[in-house]
């Protein structure tokens, strides 16, 4: 399910996205109060799309990749379908086929949530 809805920026190693998920999406409850595992999926998305889009620029085929880990995952806060949320990742390192990202979820100027997580990077042809 993609969360993510645009690319708004891309810079130095870092990437900024935007969701306004709907009230039908299954990661919001009856009350459109958006699934704290939504935000993890939110990060992990969105270096999806700035790693697709900086593959493309270099003359890549845009790859896949898997999120294998998540670490100090903070939730300060709420958010809602509806609501236009920004995702700001930075990637904090890269070793082989595996990227550390760290990435925080605002709705407005209020971080509803923030943390590192861990991609497998897929080569073509494994």
């Amino acid at each position: 399910m993609r969360l993510v809805d645009t690319l708004l920026s891309v810079h130095e190693g870092c990437g900024v996205t935007e969701s306004v998920l709907p009230r039908t999406s299954l990661m919001a409850d009856g009350e459109g109060r958006l699934d704290e595992v939504t935000f993890m999926e939110m990060i992990a998305q969105s270096y999806a799309a700035f790693k697709g889009y900086m593959d493309l620029l270099e003359g890549r085929h845009a790859g896949e990749g898997f999120l294998v880990g998540v670490r100090r995952l903070e939730i300060t806060g709420r958010a809602y379908a509806g609501d236009r949320l920004l995702t700001s990742i930075r990637t904090v390192t890269s070793f082989g086929d595996f990227a550390v990202v760290e990435g925080s979820v605002t709705r407005g100027d209020d971080t509803v949530a923030s943390g590192i997580i861990k991609v497998w990077l897929v080569e073509d042809g494994r």
